[in-house]
C-alpha cells in the first residue's frame, strides 16, 4: 500500500542563544519580512507561501533547519520511513500527548517533522 508524504508550511530554525537576537533582526529588519508570533516564545515570518519559524536554542552551539513534512496517516508513513532505512528522532522535541505525528533525520542529519496536516 503506497503512503502519500508531501511538503509541509513550516520550516524552523533552531538559533543558539547567543544569536538569537541577531537573526530576527536580520528577517525583520534587513530582509523585512512579515513577522508573526502565534506560539510565543518562537518568532515567526511569512517566507512566501512558507511559515518561517525562528526558536531560541540555548544549549544549541550553532543553527539547524528543520523541515515539515505532511501525510494524512503519520503511523502509515513513518512506518514506511522506517521499513525504508529512515531514522526515527522523537527525542529532538516533546511533541506532546496524542499528537499525531513524529520525528525522523533524512541521510544528512537534516530534521523533519511527519505529521498530519490537523496533527495540533
Amino acid at each position: 500500500m503506497s503512503v502519500e508524504i508531501k511538503g509541509g508550511i513550516n520550516i524552523a530554525m533552531k538559533v543558539p542563544s547567543h544569536q538569537y537576537d541577531a537573526v530576527i533582526a536580520f528577517y525583520r529588519d534587513v530582509v523585512g519580512l512579515q513577522p508573526f508570533d502565534e506560539k510565543e516564545p518562537a518568532k515567526g515570518f511569512i517566507l512566501g507561501p512558507n511559515r518561517l519559524w525562528i526558536d531560541e536554542m540555548p544549549h544549541f552551539s550553532q543553527a539547524e533547519v528543520w523541515l515539515e513534512l505532511f501525510t494524512e496517516n503519520h503511523e502509515r508513513a513513518l512506518d514506511h520511513l522506517t521499513a525504508n532505512g529512515t531514522v526515527r528522532c522523537d527525542a529532538v522535541e516533546d511533541l506532546g500527548e496524542g499528537f499525531r505525528g513524529g520525528w525522523i533525520m533524512n541521510p544528512a542529519n537534516i530534521v523533519h517533522l511527519v505529521r498530519e496536516p490537523d496533527a495540533w
